[in-house]
C-alpha cells in the first residue's frame, strides 16, 4: 500500500531533530561553546561568530545578513548577554528562511507535470519515489516517467518505486530519447485523467552545457502537448555538497527556470546551514527536505520546525 506512516507531531519533530544532529552540533553546539564563560558580546566574539557561521555553510550572503542583524542589536544595547546569541541567531535565520517556505501539491484533474532535475547522486530518483508515495497516499493520481535513460539502473529503480507506491511508470529502453519518453508519459497521464506526471531526468553536472540543452528540449517537447507544461521544475540537491549546491542551483535556474528545490541527505552532513545559503541567495521556494531513508523523512520544508531542530536542546 502507498501509505505514509502516521506519526504524532512530537514524533515527527524527534525524527527531524535526529536527522539534523550533525548540523546542530556544528551550528548550535558551536555557538554554545563560543559563548561559554563569556560575560560580554565584544568585537572578538562577533568575529568568532562570523567565522563559525561560514564554517556551518551559511554562505557569505546569509552570514552577512545574520551578522548585520546581531551587530545592530548589540550596538543598540538590545543584545548584551552572550547566552542570548542563540536566540538572536534563530530569529535571524527564520527571517531568511520564511520567504522560501511555499508548499506545493498537485491539483485534482489537471494533469500537471513536475520535472525533476539534478546532478548524479543527489537522490533525484529516490525523491521522486517518495513524493509519489506521499501524494498517492493523499489521494492524488500520479504517473512516473523514466526519463533517465542513460543510467543503467535508473529505470529499474524508478519502476521499483512505482510498485512500492502503486503508481504506473512509463518507460522505454536504455538509451531512448528522454524527451520522447516524457512526451509519451504525458500522453498517458492525460488519457488516464491523472493529476500529476513526475518525470525523472538523467543526472547531469550543471557545467555540462549540452546536457542542459537537453532539458530545454524536454520543455519544448512537452509544450507541444500542453503549453503550460512543465508546470513545475524542481532541482534535487545533496546537502553534503555544501556551497557547491548553491552553484548548481544558480546554473540550473539560469538554464531552465526552477520553481522549487528539494534538499536531500541532511542527516548525513554537518552542512545544514546550506539551506540558509540557498534561501538567501536565490528566489526559489524550498519545497522539501530529506532527513532520512524512510518515505516520511522527506518532508515539506517548514522553517520553524527546521530551526527548532537545529537549536532545541531537549525537544523530542
Amino acid at each position: 500500500m502507498a501509505t505514509i506512516p502516521e506519526d504524532t507531531p512530537k514524533g515527527l519533530f524527534s525524527r527531524l531533530r535526529q536527522g539534523l544532529a550533525r548540523s546542530r552540533e556544528q551550528l548550535a553546539g558551536g555557538v554554545g561553546r563560543l559563548v561559554l564563560g563569556k560575560k560580554v558580546i565584544d568585537a572578538d566574539l562577533l568575529e568568532e561568530l562570523e567565522a563559525l557561521l561560514l564554517q556551518a555553510d551559511l554562505g557569505s550572503a546569509a552570514t552577512r545578513e545574520v551578522m548585520d542583524s546581531v551587530t545592530e542589536r548589540v550596538r543598540r544595547n538590545e543584545l548584551t548577554d552572550p547566552a542570548a546569541l542563540q536566540a538572536a541567531l534563530r530569529e535571524s535565520l527564520l527571517d531568511i528562511l520564511r520567504p522560501r517556505a511555499q508548499p506545493w501539491s498537485p491539483e485534482k484533474g489537471h494533469s500537471q507535470v513536475l520535472l525533476m532535475v539534478g546532478i548524479n547522486g543527489a537522490g533525484k530518483t529516490t525523491t521522486i519515489g517518495k513524493l509519489a508515495a506521499r501524494w498517492k497516499a493523499e489521494g492524488f493520481t500520479v504517473v512516473l516517467a523514466a526519463g533517465d535513460t542513460f543510467r543503467a539502473a535508473a529505470v529499474e529503480q524508478l519502476q521499483g518505486w512505482g510498485r512500492r507506491a502503486q503508481v504506473p511508470v512509463v518507460a522505454q529502453g536504455t538509451g531512448a530519447d528522454s524527451a520522447s519518453v516524457i512526451f509519451d508519459a504525458l500522453t498517458t497521464t492525460r488519457a488516464r485523467g491523472s493529476d500529476l506526471l513526475i518525470a525523472d531526468t538523467a543526472g547531469r553536472l550543471h557545467t555540462q552545457g549540452h546536457l542542459m540543452e537537453e532539458l530545454k528540449k524536454i520543455r519544448r517537447v512537452l509544450g507541444k502537448q500542453d503549453p503550460e507544461a512543465p508546470q513545475q521544475i524542481w532541482l534535487v540537491l545533496d546537502a553534503g555538497t555544501g556551497q557547491n549546491a548553491l552553484n548548481q542551483a544558480r546554473q540550473f535556474h539560469d538554464a531552465v527556470g526552477l520553481t522549487g528545490i528539494c534538499i536531500t541527505k541532511l542527516d548525513g552532513t554537518a552542512k545544514g546551514g546550506v539551506v540558509a545559503a540557498i534561501a538567501k541567495a536565490l528566489p526559489i521556494p524550498i519545497r522539501y527536505i530529506g532527513v532520512g531513508e524512510q518515505v516520511e523523512d522527506l518532508r515539506p520544508f517548514d522553517p520553524e520546525s527546521f530551526v527548532d531542530a537545529l537549536f532545541a536542546e531537549s525537544k523530542s
